[in-house]
């Protein structure tokens, strides 16, 4: 699975300035059933650090991330949003907390909103160093087979919903509250 030659065909439309961004993508907290605050999990904020600076869509262009098959929408309800895929990371079989292979952004009117990543590797790539999974932080990566939806050989994939709210949890494939309605 390795998608070489992903690039935006120039600067995309973000959503408002920086600030705005930055303010409209902030992750809602992490509450427990009593109300208290939970702290998000060790690989969600590695993720929220190693990614504020693609809160604009135009810096994940400039950092070789280009949209890749348009809005995912889930089978029931939720959806994942618009990846963006950096192709040489895909490519190179490895994974690493603070380098994910896309990141993913929610359409809006107001332009596209970043809501969480995704790690990817080829399966047949990564089990020829490895006897099982990857596994991330203490987070096992699920097995996607071929044939898929996406067209693609097996790989391994693990969401990190970083900067929206999962009420499903912050490493389920799917987000109810993420939409394609506003593309």
């Amino acid at each position: 699975m390795i998608m070489l030659g992903l690039s935006a065909a120039g600067p995309l439309p973000a959503a408002g300035d920086q600030a705005d961004n930055a303010k409209e993508a902030q992750p809602e907290p992490h509450r427990h059933f009593d109300g208290s605050q939970a702290v998000p999990a060790k690989l969600v904020q590695k993720v929220r650090d190693a990614t504020q600076r693609f809160v604009d869509v135009n810096s994940a262009s400039g950092a070789g991330y280009g949209p890749y098959l348009g809005c995912i929408s889930g089978p029931d309800q939720g959806a994942m949003g618009v990846h963006y895929v950096n192709g040489d990371l895909v490519g190179d079989g490895e994974i690493d907390a603070t380098k994910p292979e896309a990141l993913i952004y929610e359409p809006t009117d107001q332009g596209m909103v970043l809501v969480g990543v995704e790690f990817i590797v080829d399966a047949a790539t990564w089990l020829k160093k490895h006897s099982g999974p990857p596994v991330l932080e203490g987070q096992s990566f699920h097995y996607v087979g071929s044939p898929n939806r996406y067209n693609l050989a097996p790989f391994f994939e693990l969401h990190v919903w970083a900067w929206r709210n999962n009420p499903q949890g912050a490493f389920v494939d799917w987000n109810t509250r993420v939409s394609c309605e506003g593309q």
